[in-house]
């Protein structure tokens, strides 16, 4: 939700969100030297010193939870090997401190210290200096529509290039998955950002040509290092992630649509670790680095869960090289990027075309063992 508060409140949030980092860089410090990483723990060890920096009783609460859940993450980062092996320089660096918060990182309002005044479309707020009464809030009506049925819990309050937010989280009930008349499969990629078994190819030379350019004017902004440089970059920071986004919810809400349809579910391919699998030259690998494909598979998995559509992952080595006709396994089956030719029966087809049948049909497999783990 975009807030719209008038001078002396954008002030008032201005100054709750700078006291709330501080405090939480004071707990950080704390959880670090005395090694007390739990809410509970943290909260006993810092809630005096907190309540004496001026903070009320419930933001003292969300600081330290805040401060908690950032080293639960951290720690969860370290496990997946996020952050490299042991004795890595980036692991090494993120061990040897205590984590920082920006001095507008955003700030976790429960129900206690936030209420909504739906029908006005305000909020009230607590604030450093007094609580803050009808701060305005715009949205869109299908978003009014959800805040006012399915809102719950905390909502965060957010900063961004001098805009104020709310993050409203809300909780809308499960649709029973529908029993599905086989799979789609969606084959991931570079050249293609997703295509369907059915033929159907998103985003292909347009999106990398919009992605290369922006890629150009970074490297050439930041070799400049002007002053006016560097504010250009910033003003640019997020343009290229907020296309990405939108591209992908584009693309995901059309192949959910589509699977609806056609009473199908949908076959992912699990791509955990992509990056550290695939080898690629040297050009290509800024692309794959920059490629939102886990932001598109998230939002290919919430859509089809809203929907009712089952989403299946399968495992995707060698779904490029092994024919979707005869299943005949070969690296010469794919001669380059986008043709698959069978040297066994010669079928051929579009490589991502044959790569993403193929998903599906592994797709009906894992289903099945699954759904049906004693049938025949």
């Amino acid at each position: 939700m975009r807030l719209f508060p008038d001078a002396g409140q954008e002030s008032a949030l201005r100054d709750t969100l700078s006291l709330c980092n501080h405090a939480a860089n004071v707990v950080s410090g704390e959880a670090y030297r005395f090694r007390a990483f739990g809410k509970q723990a943290l909260q006993r060890l810092t809630y005096g010193r907190l309540k004496g920096m001026g903070l009320s009783a419930q933001p003292a609460i969300h600081v330290a939870r805040k401060v908690a859940g950032a080293y639960a993450t951290l720690k969860a980062n370290i496990r997946a090997g996020n952050l490299g092996k042991a004795g890595s320089q980036r692991r090494r660096e993120a061990e040897a401190k205590p984590i920082g918060f920006r001095r507008d990182a955003a700030q976790p309002f429960d129900d206690r210290c936030l209420s909504w005044q739906l029908a006005d479309r305000t909020v009230s707020i607590w604030a450093v200096g007094g609580r803050l009464n009808r701060v305005r809030f715009g949205c869109s009506e299908q978003q009014y529509a959800t805040l006012v049925a399915h809102r719950r819990g905390e909502s965060d309050l957010v900063c961004r290039d001098g805009r104020w937010f709310l993050y409203a989280t809300c909780d809308i009930p499960d649709v029973e998955v529908t029993a599905p008349d086989g799979f789609l499969g969606v084959d991931l990629g570079i050249a293609n950002l997703a295509t369907t078994s059915d033929g159907t190819r998103h985003c292909g030379k347009g999106l990398n040509r919009v992605r290369h350019r922006s890629q150009r004017l970074r490297a050439k902004l930041q070799r400049i290092g002007t002053k006016s440089a560097k504010r250009l970059l910033k003003a640019r920071r997020r343009k290229e992630a907020r296309f990405a986004a939108d591209t992908n919810h584009r693309i995901a809400k059309q192949i959910v649509t589509e699977a609806e349809r056609t009473g199908r579910g949908i076959a992912l391919e699990n791509l955990t670790g992509i990056r550290d699998r695939v080898r690629l030259r040297r050009p290509q690998r800024v692309t794959l680095h920059s490629w939102a494909f886990h932001q598109l598979g998230q939002f290919i998995a919430y859509k089809a869960t809203r929907s009712g559509v089952a989403l299946v992952y399968v495992d995707p080595a060698y779904t490029s090289q092994g024919c979707s006709a005869c299943g005949h396994f070969a690296r010469a089956n794919r001669p380059n990027q986008s043709t698959f030719r069978c040297m066994s029966c010669g079928f051929a087809e579009h490589a991502d075309v044959n790569a993403a049948r193929n998903i599906a049909t592994r797709g009906a497999t894992g289903w099945a063992a699954v759904s049906l783990p004693n049938a025949a």
